[in-house]
């Protein structure tokens, strides 16, 4: 185990800060300057043969501290602990059960020095108690077909010893080893695979012979921790030198060490020389320190010796031969507490982070690709937390993830994986302060029973399916009709009177330049015809939907601005300008063949009026009920106005996002909300669905939510709280046959108010854009988080700048939740969905998140028979900064984003066709019933049309010429032909006329 205390870091500095800066060389320094390849990859299965197991050590759990004939420990005496702890030595069967329960392949322990040899002696006589438990225990292990991992020192260092000959300050210690390391390879070898001479020497040197943290909690000269660490390595070497010598042979084990580790970036990400070599100084110190003289050179670190000379000691050439090589795979230690060693290195700005990934890629690129095993590693919860230890399971899932992508992504040789630990026990210098366990034991009870925790739960499944295995498919072929909605989403849509081109709106005529002066002059009496005003006036329009088109939508999502259309709130203080603006861009959208879905209301939380118009809200907003008259009003005069080029209607954005804003009062907001919608809805089925045909819905923020810890009810439970509160307080009184969800029992319709309400809906539109994990509540509950559930995200997630998680699937089981809840009545469209990248143009994150949720809608549709209509990506412009937008803003240049040619060649396609079959999906054009194959082509081929246009009318107009040379030509020949022939050619003429007496009179 990697124990810290936080007073115990003081020392870590001085073994690397010290000396001159020096160039770091090496492939692992490229681990800065060239970061790993950035993956999404959440589901995958480990390779066959890869080995699970589960570990503890057996100080912080066997108990008995002096029972059998044990003799006393280095951390006996420096805890002065006599309690049972776990009680392992005792109950170990109980403990195989739970090994068994997991169904790991094998389990790590380590042997008690002092259990076997009370005094550390090996030339003396063994314990026989202490023998025949471990005997016991391993033979067991066998029987049930789990492989011991068997470490033979983790830090309980005999008492006897450390008095006798001061610990491992003394080189005799080494030997001491090797002879207690025999005993064990002689006396259990024949039944163990794997060996590990000790566990994480870093700490047992710094913290046990540095800062004193640690036993033998030796302090004071500067030099101890050196000359400790110098015994531990020569013990190690011995003793895999005996086993190699004397027991490989016949028993065809393998041996190392396992080496403690943490992990730091660059200061603010800077991967400059200078900041490369300190964190590579810094990983040099602690992992390297060790695995260097073993795995390397067979010296220390030339960063370490660089600041220690005179200090630390030297090996001499024949010793470095000895030591290096001297372990048969890469045995790993990185869990919680590196961490806390790490935060005592990161002296200049460097930055701490659990990446076990990076960990792993850095010794393949130090120490030449070596096998390697994760013989420890973990996370711990306070002393309160029982079995529901949630944040635990997201801890195990994010490393075990990390090792998954160093596997598949980096091609590390990691085989096997170690969880740690089997059971809550005393954890060293932290006692029971904190939890490890996946199995729970409350040390108030003397019966000391093992129970599973959610965690223990989790991991069980994940070794049985090696892995994880993606629950759904990973993708789909197929196409979406002909009239699903490819659409992109606004929030307000600003009426842009400037810039303004107002062409033949002035009758003076002028003169230029005529005082040379280049002004131009009125000339006096002289008016000419003016032509009235006219859409093309609003460049903005223009320069917006060109950007549109650009995407290949054919939907467009935007919201009036209600206080710029009537600031005082009803239709009498209308202004007539900007009602015309409007009406152009609809025009103007029309005549692009874009149909918009209009929302009328449209929150903004950067306004102080929450978008409503400044009377209104003075009056109390949607606290008071003359809102919801006002807003009828308002619906009215914009069905009026602008309705025959509107066949889509939002009445209200994302009502339940305004509650929040409203605090305690959010039951009276929601109910005039849904009042104000509902009246609206009315109003338009009664005065203008005949005539318009359009649709009236309210958009929903439809979030996901999945139970934050998936073997408890009561997250399930949660879960189905949320999402009744979230949607159901506005969909149950519309559209779920008048049943009120828990949020409407607060809210209190009147029986008229519910009649008013059921069905007044034509479809459900969804604001989605990520998922979250919920909890159940069991603190106080917020004013304004009435669901009464705590919300937490996954780490193990891929998140945005802005902290979004990017998880597709949560999209499908939202619909799905949608559809099984109110049933197929009515099509449900997805109004927005999108992601902010910071990317100027090579948006990545982006394009994976529009393909992977699009690939979710599409198995929405076709794999669970869900009547999705649309689709809209948010959005389409960044304002400023870059953000959600397909384009950048105007300050940048409205450059498009690689994002705007992935969504535009799904929509080309429909989908997702099949790689035989990408040829764009053949749509008719349901307002007239012919097919739009055609235009589809000419879409596609759109210079090539050109090119054949300009070549066609090149040659009309050559044609043209050569039939007008030509009859020039013989006009001019004509002329010169003699007058007597002319002659002759006109009296036979004049003597057929008189013959016939045409030329009478």
């Amino acid at each position: 185990m990697f124990r810290v205390s936080f007073v115990c870091v003081s020392l870590v500095p001085v073994l690397i800060l010290c000396g001159k800066i020096e160039i770091v060389q090496g492939k692992a320094s490229k681990l800065w300057l060239q970061p790993l390849n950035e993956t999404f990859l959440q589901t995958g299965l480990f390779p066959s043969g890869f080995l699970w197991g589960v570990g503890s050590a057996a100080l912080p759990t066997e108990g008995s501290w002096d029972v059998d004939g044990k003799g006393e420990s280095v951390w006996d005496r420096f805890t002065r602990h006599t309690d049972p702890s776990s009680d392992s030595y005792i109950q170990w069967e109980e403990d195989l059960k739970s090994v068994q329960y997991l169904g790991v392949n094998f389990y790590a322990f380590s042997l008690s020095w002092t259990r076997i040899f009370p005094d550390g002696d090996a030339t003396g006589n063994p314990n026989p108690a202490g023998v025949q438990h471990y005997h016991r225990l391993i033979r067991k292990l066998k029987e049930l077909q789990v492989e011991p991992v068997v470490t033979l020192f983790h830090w309980d260092f005999p008492q006897v010893l450390q008095e006798r000959f001061g610990g491992w300050l003394n080189q005799s210690t080494a030997d001491v080893f090797a002879d207690y390391a025999a005993f064990c390879f002689r006396t259990f070898g024949a039944e163990v695979r794997y060996w590990i001479t000790m566990h994480n020497p870093f700490l047992l040197a710094v913290q046990g012979y540095g800062t004193g943290a640690h036993a033998p909690g030796v302090t004071g000269d500067p030099a101890d921790p050196f000359i400790a660490a110098h015994n531990l390595l020569k013990a190690h070497a011995k003793a895999w030198h005996v086993y190699d010598k004397h027991f490989r042979p016949h028993q065809n084990g393998k041996v190392s060490i396992t080496l403690g580790s943490h992990w730091v970036e660059p200061l603010h990400g800077q991967a400059t020389p200078t900041n490369v070599e300190l964190c590579q100084k810094a990983m040099e110190a602690v992992i390297g320190w060790f695995a260097e003289p073993i795995y390397g050179s067979g010296d220390y670190p030339e960063s370490l010796k660089a600041s220690h000379r005179g200090v630390i000691p030297e090996f001499s050439a024949q010793e470095r031969l000895w030591i290096k090589g001297t372990a048969d795979f890469f045995s790993l230690a990185f869990e919680r507490d590196t961490l806390r060693a790490g935060q005592g290195l990161a002296r200049f700005g460097q930055t701490v982070k659990l990446d076990l990934r990076s960990v792993l890629v850095w010794v393949q690129q130090t120490y030449g690709d070596p096998q390697v095993l994760v013989a420890e590693n973990g996370w711990f919860t306070d002393a309160s937390v029982g079995v529901e230890d949630t944040v635990n399971i997201y801890m195990m899932k994010r490393f075990i993830l990390q090792v998954m992508q160093a596997v598949s992504v980096d091609a590390v040789r990691v085989f096997g994986y170690t969880a740690w630990s089997l059971l809550d026990g005393f954890e060293w210098n932290h006692g029971y302060s904190i939890r490890r366990g996946l199995f729970y034991i409350d040390f108030s009870k003397a019966e000391r029973h093992r129970f599973p925790k959610t965690s223990a739960h989790f991991y069980r499944r994940l070794v049985r399916d090696n892995g994880f295995p993606p629950e759904n498919r990973p993708h789909i072929e197929g196409q979406f009709p002909c009239d699903f909605q490819f659409g992109v989403s606004e929030s307000v849509l600003q009426v842009h009177l400037r810039p303004f081109s107002p062409q033949f709106t002035d009758p003076q005529l002028y003169r230029w330049n005529l005082s040379g002066d280049g002004a131009l002059t009125p000339v006096t009496g002289v008016l000419l015809h003016k032509r009235p005003a006219q859409c093309t006036d609003f460049l903005f329009i223009q320069r917006h939907l060109f950007l549109l088109g650009v995407t290949g939508s054919s939907h467009y999502r935007f919201a009036l601005d209600w206080t710029q259309l009537a600031p005082g709130g009803d239709p009498a203080s209308v202004d007539p300008e900007k009602v015309r603006f409007y009406r152009c861009v609809l025009m103007e959208l029309q005549r692009r063949g874009i149909r918009p879905a209009v929302m009328l209301y449209h929150p903004s939380y950067r306004s102080p009026s929450l978008g409503l118009p400044e009377l209104l809200h003075a009056n109390g907003g949607w606290r008071n009920t003359s809102v919801v008259e006002a807003f009828v009003n308002y619906a009215m005069f914009c069905y009026h106005e602008f309705g025959a080029l509107v066949s889509t209607w939002i009445t209200i954005n994302e009502p339940n996002r305004l509650n929040e804003a409203y605090a305690e009062e959010w039951q009276t907001v929601a109910r005039h909300l849904l009042l104000a919608h509902a009246k609206a809805w009315h109003i338009y089925d009664a005065q203008f669905r005949q005539k318009q045909g359009g649709a009236v819905s309210l958009a929903l923020h439809a979030d996901w939510v999945e139970p934050a810890n998936p073997f408890l009810e009561s997250h399930k439970s949660a879960q189905q709280q949320f999402l009744g509160f979230e949607l159901g307080v506005f969909l149950d009184p519309l559209i779920g046959g008048g049943s009120e969800g828990r949020g409407n029992t607060q809210i209190g319709f009147s029986d008229d108010e519910r009649a008013e309400l059921k069905g007044a809906l034509d479809f459900v539109a969804l604001n989605h854009f990520t998922t979250r994990l919920v909890l159940s509540c069991k603190h106080p509950k917020p004013l304004n988080l009435e669901h009464g559930c705590a919300l937490m995200t996954d780490a193990t997630w891929p998140v945005s700048n802005l902290g979004q998680a990017l998880v597709p699937w949560g999209l499908r089981r939202m619909l799905g939740w949608v559809r099984n809840r109110y049933g197929d009545h009515r099509p449900i469209i997805v109004m927005a969905t999108g992601v902010d990248d910071q990317a100027v143009h090579d948006d990545q994150l982006r394009q994976s998140y529009i393909r992977s949720y699009l690939q979710e809608a599409l198995k929405a549709r076709e794999l669970d028979g869900i009547n999705l209509k649309g689709f809209y990506i948010w959005k389409l412009q960044d304002h400023h900064d870059l953000q959600f937008g397909l384009f950048s803003s105007a300050a940048h240049h409205s450059r498009p984003k690689a994002s705007v040619s992935v969504y535009r060649d799904i929509i080309t396609h429909r989908g997702f066709p099949s790689a035989a079959d990408q040829r764009p999906l053949t749509c008719w054009n349901t307002d007239n019933g012919t097919s739009c194959e055609l235009c589809t082509r000419i879409a596609e081929n759109k210079p090539l049309l050109f090119f054949s246009v300009c070549v066609s009318v090149s040659m009309s107009m050559l044609g043209a010429l050569i039939i007008i040379s030509v009859v020039r030509k013989r006009r001019k020949k004509r002329r010169r032909m003699p007058i007597n022939v002319r002659v002759q050619q006109r009296f036979p003429l004049m003597r057929v006329a008189h013959g016939t007496g045409l030329l009478r009179h």
